[in-house]
């Protein structure tokens, strides 16, 4: 199974988590929320994971590429 990584920024709190465990992925907006690095390969499955699970207000969301439906990652 193949999983993909996005932001949700009506969600994301700004602690800067992700930037700092992944900044070759994530980066901070104009408002300071994270987003995606355009144009970032995204890293692997278990690193998908362990990304959304360390971020404190659940603004990292883990989806199934093939079905595309999110993925409970707790």
């Amino acid at each position: 199974m193949a999983y993909r990584i996005s932001v949700d920024a009506d969600v994301c709190m700004s602690s800067g988590k992700c930037v700092a465990d992944a900044p070759d992925v994530f980066r901070f907006d104009d408002d300071e929320l994270a987003e995606l690095v355009p144009g970032a390969v995204q890293p692997s499955d278990e690193k998908i994971i362990d990304l959304a699970r360390a971020c404190p207000s659940g603004a990292l969301q883990v989806h199934d590429v093939d079905s595309g439906e999110e993925v409970d990652v707790l």
